[in-house]
């Protein structure tokens, strides 16, 4: 059992040191030329974020992992030895927490800031900001852990008068005590035995519970939405993909088009700077930046389009043939991603929207895995909650551009500013809470007995105040219902090209 446990640390420090080089390696590779040799602070969060969420999902797997290591120890207190997981689950989502609420939104406005001026006075401003979202931040968990911060167990009170010692021993599922008259099972017991027992809850808990909350919001409908279009998008991408190369006249009527369209949206930019420093920022103003950031999205992505159609330079051939080979990858990934979506929602309404579940199918797949070899089965595990995570990053970059009170960084390969990366940061840092939360409740009897359901499970369902949204399967319901809808909505209009839309779009 030792042995398990020392193996089990060296993976999670082995674990720890890869995500961080690859959450470097992306921010390498996606960061703007702008970005380069600067910014180093907002970075440093960037990669902190990614890092954390990352681990967070990581973590119940290992959690699951951690909770074998002692289960077939011969002595008392062997499970004492093993990782303090509820310690380290606690501590990751208040850093999470931290992370959201203070220090990204810090970091953004210390990185949007006016550059003319100067450094302090760029981290006074975002400081100031800082503060005041601290401190509404404090009296809206004070006042809600003081009023509502407690927990309601619905629990069954048992009791029997003593007898005497049996010589023989006689049950069955009519007889469950020693003799007739006890009440010992809450299965047979009245309805007068139950009582709610009432206990506050500690206030890291409740700060992790309400950031689930929020966080569950943005899942049931992100996440909703993204587990049917992330595997449609990849196939129907294939389908409207282009068929040939355009010829070099083409190309240069195209291009000319969009040369015009650079040029006015650089002297839209340049006014809206002019405007910006005369502090004249009404409603107004915030629209048309909207407007420019929209037009500049749309910009880029007829751009791409148009360096796909036409390769050019010596091995325009091979560029090409890797285009092809890249929609044929969307479309095997595409298909492989609607497997696994499709096993995620039939689960849902298997194990999650039916009382009492119709069977615990994919719990018992992980199980038989995990029978074949001892990791197959976490493994599994960990690639389902990852794959969530990304449903919902897929749903919120399909919404996020067509709602009005959102707007979206999209994240783009060697062309994304900082602002976008903290942005998307703070989106994963927040869905990540609910997606653990979710994963623990649809796999709970896979993960049954591990600290992430002690914490998931039993407080956040029983917290006052929420525990009805739990209840009466509220996420649940809507993540299905959207994921429909989304079904639907791809069925009937995902074959279709994109229409171009504003003056500057690709002619068709």
């Amino acid at each position: 059992m030792g042995d398990f446990n020392l193996a089990l640390v060296i993976v999670a420090i082995v674990v720890c040191v890869i995500v961080f080089l690859v959450n470097v390696y992306l921010l390498v590779n996606y960061q703007h030329p702008d970005d380069v040799n600067q910014a180093y602070f907002p970075k440093f969060v960037v990669v902190l974020g990614l890092s954390v969420s990352a681990i967070s999902i990581l973590m119940l797997p290992a959690d699951v992992a951690n909770r074998q290591a002692c289960r077939h120890a011969i002595y008392n207190g062997a499970c004492n030895l093993t990782l303090p997981m509820k310690d380290l689950w606690l501590a990751v989502y208040i850093l999470d927490a931290l992370l959201v609420f203070f220090v990204i939104p810090f970091a953004m406005f210390y990185y949007e800031g006016d550059q003319d001026k100067s450094v302090g006075k760029r981290i006074k401003s975002a400081l100031c900001w800082m503060v005041t979202t601290a401190i509404v931040c404090a009296l809206v968990l004070g006042i809600l852990y003081g009023i509502i911060g407690k927990v309601d167990f619905t629990v069954r009170h048992l009791s029997s008068s003593t007898s005497s010692f049996p010589s023989t021993w006689e049950f069955n599922s009519g007889q469950q005590c020693i003799g007739n008259t006890h009440q010992c099972s809450a299965y047979s017991a009245s309805p007068a035995s139950e009582k709610t027992w009432t206990m506050r809850t500690t206030f890291p808990e409740y700060v992790v519970a309400l950031a689930t909350i929020v966080g569950s919001v943005l899942f049931a409908i992100f996440g909703g939405v993204g587990i049917a279009c992330l595997p449609l998008g990849l196939i129907f991408s294939f389908i409207r993909r282009p068929k040939a190369v355009i010829t070099r006249s083409q190309y240069i009527k195209e291009a000319t088009e969009l040369g015009k369209k650079a040029k006015d949206l650089k002297k839209a930019a340049e006014s809206l700077h002019q405007e910006e420093k005369s502090a004249s920022k009404g409603r107004k103003f915030r629209k048309n930046v909207k407007s420019v950031e929209k037009e500049l999205l749309q910009l880029e992505e007829d751009v791409k389009l148009l360096e796909e159609m036409y390769p050019q330079g010596e091995k325009a051939e091979a560029t090409w043939a890797l285009t092809v080979l890249g929609y044929l990858a969307k479309l095997v990934l595409g298909i492989l991603g609607l497997i696994v979506s499709v096993a995620w929602v039939a689960h849902i309404i298997i194990y999650l929207l039916v009382d009492p579940p119709l069977s615990p199918f994919l719990n018992v797949v992980f199980i038989k895995l995990d029978d074949i070899w001892g990791l197959l089965g976490t493994a599994a595990f960990a690639f389902f909650c990852f794959y969530l995570l990304l449903a919902v990053i897929a749903g919120a970059m399909v919404l996020g551009l067509r709602l009005v009170f959102i707007t979206i960084h999209p994240m783009k390969w060697g062309a994304t500013l900082m602002n976008s990366f903290l942005f998307n940061v703070g989106l994963i840092l927040l869905s990540s809470i609910s997606v653990i939360q979710f994963c623990s409740t649809a796999f709970a009897y896979y993960a049954q007995a591990t600290a992430a359901q002690e914490i998931f499970g039993h407080t956040l369902e029983s917290l006052r105040g929420i525990k009805y949204l739990y209840k009466y399967n509220v996420f649940q319901i809507a993540f299905v219902a959207l994921a429909g809808l989304t079904f639907v909505y791809y069925a009937a209009f995902g074959w279709r090209r994109k229409k171009p839309s504003g003056r500057f779009q690709l002619s068709t």
